[in-house]
């Protein structure tokens, strides 16, 4: 990340993920006072503790607008805010029979009502010259079975941030959308994990998997380009297209 963030708040929704705590590792490297927020506290106080700047923890649910409202009031306190990224995601994968209406919500709510709501609550608490990052995913433009919803909720929060952009203006909107990225996420495959990212990488017209690190580049370009809203920056060595 460049100096362009010295001085600047910044607040990860998700900083206890995976993605979340490598994005917030850099961004205060990078010289930016961090807000950590997700459901967790304990998951929080564990990234702060990798910053090597300033951090305020506030717990955050997006599945519940009372808790986005809270949120915003605290920023608002703090002085308000020049950036927002969410990685925030409820998954609800599975065989279309056997999906629960229970799951498929909270996954609308984390990918495309906790965004609008924090759009709505944030808007007159952010910078002019801010921004609102979310993170979609390649399954909106590869979808599989089994990976209905997921298509689904990634797709509609491509729509949103255009909808968010013409809205809320100034301010800009942006989504990134991670392809097969190797934060960790797939170390659950065991010994199958290193055959699964190279098919990957074999397929991919980039001919490799991605890196947190290529997340945290497109992060600060949807941040630091004034010129870019209303934009998917796609992060999946063209696995979209194959």
């Amino acid at each position: 990340m460049s100096a362009s963030l010295s001085g600047r708040r910044l607040a990860v929704v998700g900083a206890g993920s995976r993605t979340g705590r490598h994005l917030a590792r850099a961004a205060s490297a990078a010289g930016a006072e961090l807000v950590l927020a997700g459901p967790d506290p304990r998951k929080l106080e564990w990234t702060a503790g990798e910053l090597s700047g300033p951090a305020t923890v506030l717990p955050v649910d997006l599945t519940d607008e009372a808790s986005i409202e809270a949120f915003a009031a605290e920023l608002g306190r703090l002085g308000g805010l020049d950036h927002l990224v969410s990685t925030a995601g409820l998954p609800a994968n599975g065989p279309l029979a056997e999906l629960q209406l229970a799951d498929v919500r909270r996954a609308f709510d984390a990918k495309v009502i906790g965004p609008l709501l924090l759009a709505k609550h944030l808007a007159g608490r952010i910078a002019a010259d801010g921004s609102l990052t979310f993170f979609s995913g390649v399954a909106a433009w590869r979808p599989a079975p089994a990976r209905t919803v997921m298509a689904t909720t990634n797709g509609a929060l491509a729509f949103l941030v255009q909808a968010l952009a013409v809205e809320i203006a100034p301010v800009r909107v942006n989504a990134i959308s991670p392809g097969i990225v190797d934060t960790g996420s797939w170390d659950g495959l065991g010994a199958d994990k290193e055959s699964f990212l190279a098919s990957v990488a074999a397929r991919n017209p980039a001919r490799r998997v991605g890196t947190p690190d290529d997340l945290v580049k497109a992060v600060l370009h949807a941040i630091d380009n004034p010129y870019v809203t209303g934009t998917v920056l796609h992060v999946d060595g063209g696995g979209r297209l194959v």
